[in-house]
């Protein structure tokens, strides 16, 4: 770990959380609102789930830029929210995103390797199962969905904690400046 005697995030982390999390939210958002209402037999859902795991890998490998970053980097000292229970609560909910992240990409190949769709959207062979439900990894990765979107949630309403409740200007933290 560096000691802490910048006064930002490292640009690169900037620019990777930022991206990561436009990536995640539509992520989230088109397995929720466009793959999970799509039928299996609909002609569409193969692109849309082509491009669904295309992204998912993107996620993947920038976040494991993003984790070796963050460990190499100088960053600033830990924000504070004036309870010790919540500041406590923090670390564990950074790495949780590292973790979940990890489990959702996991759990979506593993119902793709179940299921046998690799050929099917990149071979352009066979035919997508009626239902992915019925593979454990996937009823997995929607509760994974439902809690990695709560934990969003969770870190939006703590940002704006931070930056209007406490007015400590802990947004600039993440965000493109002098260091």
């Amino acid at each position: 770990m560096t000691v802490a005697t910048v006064t930002r995030y490292h640009p690169l982390l900037v620019t990777l959380h930022w991206l990561l999390a436009a990536l995640i939210v539509a992520q989230l958002a088109v397995g929720y609102f466009v793959l999970a209402a799509t039928p299996n037999a609909d002609p569409t859902k193969l692109g849309i789930l082509k491009v669904h795991l295309i992204v998912g890998a993107v996620i993947f490998v920038l976040m494991l830029i993003r984790f070796i970053v963050r460990l190499a980097s100088a960053r600033p000292a830990p924000a504070t929210t004036g309870y010790p229970a919540l500041d406590r609560l923090a670390p564990i909910t950074h790495y949780g995103f590292y973790l979940l992240v990890l489990l959702m990409v996991a759990s979506g190949f593993a119902t793709a390797i179940m299921a046998g769709i690799g050929p099917v959207l990149f071979g352009h062979t066979g035919h997508l199962p009626p239902t992915f439900s019925i593979y454990p990894p996937r009823v997995a990765h929607g509760y994974l969905a439902l809690l990695l979107a709560a934990l969003i949630l969770l870190h939006v309403l703590a940002a704006l904690y931070h930056q209007f409740g406490r007015r400590d200007g802990l947004f600039r933290r993440m965000w493109f400046g002098a260091r």
